[in-house]
């Protein structure tokens, strides 16, 4: 659904850009709260897997395929600010690199494909986990369901776009409906991938999963004929650490599979937005990219003659470039809040003040204690 320069004209695309920037900025503040030293590694690895997964266009139905758009992934798996980034991070290196999604209309996708479906996913997941029986199985459930609604409410978003600042005099009805039935179908795709994703990290670290904390029922003791909570067990810090990095590394290994060889084999069909743009007429004043030129421009390495080879080369330098690019913007939130959380606990931090030490009590071993009489 990556909306290309010339769909939409300029006073909208800016008034676009303007609210995109919102967002991020909002979100930039937001994923400081949700990011520790758990979440601010995948969150990178999240961006970096949605780049790839959306390489692979499936079929969807005559003549049209669908990808992943991802908001409902990021937000389930490493929260709603940081999920708007998680996707923004994807379609920045998108466009700038690969020539896909138009530069004007960056805001535009920002918009549609980063902060509407994320909310909207978000807001559904919350509501359903609520509703449904506490425990893993239900944020899988809650997970395929936020997926399915996003994505046509992301049709439903662009349609709205089109209405207020499209370029060409198409029908509104006929664009919504067919942009619409179209995603719908896309939706069963993305809502499938979103819910194994997130039952596959459920199975091995159900803890870095932010959208399963806290709907663990915690274990219960009787004592005294009363049933209280247990204690929590301590976590195994250097187990932890090596779980999370063998999950890293098995992320970043199935990203570079998906994008260096199994895009290879993805459907050549137009996606939804492709086809309803063709087929309605949409496209008739889209422009080239401003990047057209450059040597990753559609997804391929610019004088590799081998298809498989450019793309899969091409693939793999965008899982590169994307997992560099997203865990250093969420590495640099980690430590802002780490650096912020040591500040507010320094009495005085914020006012400039200095501290000055209270003197060792005499006898303590700490050095000499002074009397009035000169030194002990």
């Amino acid at each position: 659904m990556h909306v290309p320069d010339g769909f939409i004209d300029a006073p909208v695309s800016a008034a676009a850009g303007l609210v995109a920037a919102g967002a991020v900025a909002v979100s930039l503040k937001g994923a400081r709260r949700e990011l520790d030293e758990r979440t601010a590694p995948l969150a990178g690895l999240v961006a970096a897997f949605i780049f790839a997964v959306q390489m692979l266009n499936f079929p969807v139905a005559a003549g049209t395929s669908g990808h992943l758009l991802g908001g409902a992934l990021a937000a389930i798996l490493v929260g709603p600010f940081t999920g708007v980034l998680c996707v923004s991070v994807v379609l920045l290196m998108q466009g700038v690199l690969f020539a896909d999604g138009g530069l004007t209309a960056l805001g535009v996708n920002i918009a549609d494909m980063a902060v509407v479906t994320t909310v909207v996913a978000y807001v559904v997941f919350r509501g359903l986990v609520k509703l449904l029986p506490r425990g893993h199985r239900s944020v899988t459930v809650a997970s395929f369901a936020a997926a399915l609604l996003s994505v046509p409410a992301a049709a439903v978003a662009f349609t709205l776009v089109y209405a207020v600042g499209g370029t060409t005099d198409v029908s509104l009805t006929k664009v919504a409906t067919a942009m619409v039935g179209v995603h719908i179908l896309i939706g069963i795709g993305e809502a499938a991938i979103t819910a194994l994703t997130v039952g596959a990290v459920i199975a091995v670290r159900p803890d870095l999963v932010y959208g399963a904390r806290g709907l663990t029922r915690p274990l219960k003791l009787r004592v005294g004929g009363e049933l209280v909570d247990a204690p929590a067990a301590a976590p195994a810090a250097p187990a932890a650490a090596r779980s999370t990095r063998t999950l890293w590394i098995a992320g970043i290994v199935t990203s570079l599979v998906l994008a260096g060889f199994v895009s290879f084999y993805a459907s050549a069909n137009p996606d939804g937005l492709e086809k309803v743009a063709h087929d309605k007429g949409i496209d008739k004043k889209a422009e080239e990219h401003a990047t057209a030129d450059s040597p990753l421009a559609d997804y391929g390495v610019k004088d590799i003659t081998d298809a498989r080879l450019s793309g899969g080369l091409a693939g793999v330098i965008g899982v590169g470039v994307t997992v560099i690019a997203g865990s250093a913007v969420f590495w640099t939130l980690r430590r802002r809040r780490s650096g912020d959380a040591s500040a507010a606990a320094v009495p005085g931090a914020d006012e400039g003040t200095d501290t000055v030490p209270e003197a060792a009590p005499a006898g303590d071993g700490g050095g000499r204690s002074r009397t009035p009489g000169g030194e002990a």
